[in-house]
C-alpha cells in the first residue's frame, strides 16, 4: 500500500510494467509521471501464463481490488542494461476507483476520481496529533522493549502528513491500513490511529510478538 507523502522504491522487472514505465517516460515533460498503486482485496495479480513471457491479468472474479488507491509520482528512473527499472517513487494524492478498463494495455488501468484532503480545525487536529503522536511512541517502544524515546527520530508537525507515516509505518494488517487510507479527512484518520495504536500497544505487551493476520500467511509464491 502507499500513503500519501511516503516514499516508494520500486523494481520493474516484469514485461507488463516495462511498458508501464516506458510510457511514463514518454509522457511530455510538463505533464506528471504518475500511476495508480490500489491494494488487492482478493485472488492474485498474476494470472496464468499465456504463450508470451508475461502473465495475463483477469479483471473478473479471479481479482477484486480496493476501491481507495494512492497515486505514486516518479521522481527517478534508472533504466539498467537488461532492460529493467529501479525507480523511486513517492504517493501524492489518494483517489476513488470507479471501475476497471477494458482495453490493449498489458497493465490494469481504470477510471478514477482524485479525493479531497479536506481542511480540518487546527486545535482538534493539533490535540489529536499530539495524542496520536504519544499513542505511537508508546508502540514504539513496546516494540523495541524499552522505556526510553529515541530522540533522534524526527516526526512531522503536520497532523497529516503524521496521520499518513503511522498509517504506513506500524504493524497493522491490510484491512486497518485500508481503512485509515479511506478516512474522509485527517481528523477521522487521527482518531482511529489513537484507537488501533491503544490495541495493538496493548496486545504486544501481552503476547510479546508483532502480529501477522492468518490470512497474510496464506500467499503462494510469486514474482511480484
Amino acid at each position: 500500500m502507499l500513503f500519501p507523502g511516503l516514499v516508494l522504491p520500486l523494481h520493474v522487472f516484469e514485461p507488463r510494467y516495462r511498458t508501464l514505465v516506458q510510457h511514463l517516460t514518454d509522457l511530455p515533460a510538463n505533464l506528471p509521471r504518475e500511476f495508480g498503486v490500489v491494494a488487492i482485496r482478493r485472488g492474485w495479480e498474476v494470472g496464468r501464463q499465456t504463450e508470451s513471457a508475461d502473465a495475463s491479468i483477469t479483471a473478473g472474479e479471479s481479482l477484486s481490488l480496493y476501491e481507495i488507491g494512492c497515486a505514486a509520482e516518479v521522481r527517478q528512473i534508472t533504466e539498467l542494461p537488461d532492460g529493467r527499472f529501479d525507480l523511486m517513487t513517492v504517493g501524492r494524492r489518494r483517489f476513488r476507483l470507479l471501475g476497471l478498463a477494458r482495453n490493449d494495455a498489458p497493465y490494469l488501468t481504470g477510471e478514477i476520481e482524485w479525493l479531497p484532503e479536506p481542511k480540518g480545525e487546527p486545535e482538534r487536529e493539533g490535540e489529536l496529533a499530539a495524542g496520536v503522536l504519544a499513542a505511537f511512541q508508546q508502540y514504539l517502544r513496546v516494540i523495541r522493549r524499552t522505556d526510553e524515546d529515541d530522540d533522534g527520530e524526527q516526526m512531522p508537525d503536520d497532523p497529516t502528513v503524521l496521520s499518513h507515516l503511522v498509517a504506513a509505518t506500524a504493524s497493522l494488517t491490510l484491512e486497518d491500513r485500508q481503512a485509515l487510507l479511506a478516512e474522509p479527512d485527517t481528523i477521522s484518520r487521527l482518531k482511529a490511529e489513537r484507537s488501533l495504536l491503544r490495541r495493538e500497544a496493548a496486545l504486544l505487551g501481552q503476547v510479546r510478538a508483532v502480529p501477522v493476520a492468518l490470512t497474510e500467511l496464506a500467499v503462494p509464491a510469486s514474482p511480484n
